[in-house]
């Protein structure tokens, strides 16, 4: 009865195991579809070509607008830039959002860091009273796993 007790608990175990082990393989892209929060990110990730870019071996940290983030944009704003002829446009925001490397939220403790954007750009990410902003945006879910690098949800679309 032991043994069976202890299999039946190792098999539970094995199984979570695996299933956070599934859940940290999945790309950026796969990971923001996963989440459910990043509709709008993911179509704009797309309209722009991106997709192919952002599954690729990385390391990328993405400070990634939450779909509540992009209701925020001034009505219409979001429609214009998902038209074809704004694609430029739509992909310069969106590696503005976007930097190479690894970086943590504990990257950021009490520090003010700027880092170079894949758009080319500066950002400036701080860490204070518990709070990790960047250009002004809160982080409002830091460290999201993914296989080719991290995710933090952001509240607000940062513009270059």
């Amino acid at each position: 009865m032991k043994l069976k007790s202890l299999l039946v608990g190792s098999a539970a175990a094995l199984s979570l195991a695996l299933a956070a082990a599934t859940a940290s393989a999945k790309d950026i892209v796969d990971t923001a579809v996963g989440a459910g929060s990043f509709k709008t990110l993911v179509a704009a990730v797309q309209a722009a070509g991106l997709v192919e870019a952002l599954k690729g071996p990385g390391p990328f940290t993405v400070f990634a607008p939450t779909d509540e983030a992009f209701a925020k944009l001034p009505p219409g704003t979001l429609n214009d830039l998902l038209k074809p002829e704004n694609k430029a446009k739509l992909t310069a925001i969106l590696t503005y959002h976007v930097v190479p490397g690894k970086v943590m939220a504990k990257d950021a403790r009490g520090a003010k860091v700027e880092l170079t954007t894949l758009q080319g750009g500066k950002i400036t990410v701080e860490g204070r009273n518990g709070q990790v902003t960047v250009n002004g945006a809160k982080v409002v879910q830091a460290d999201v796993p993914a296989s080719n690098g991290v995710i933090h949800a952001i509240d607000t679309v940062i513009l270059p």
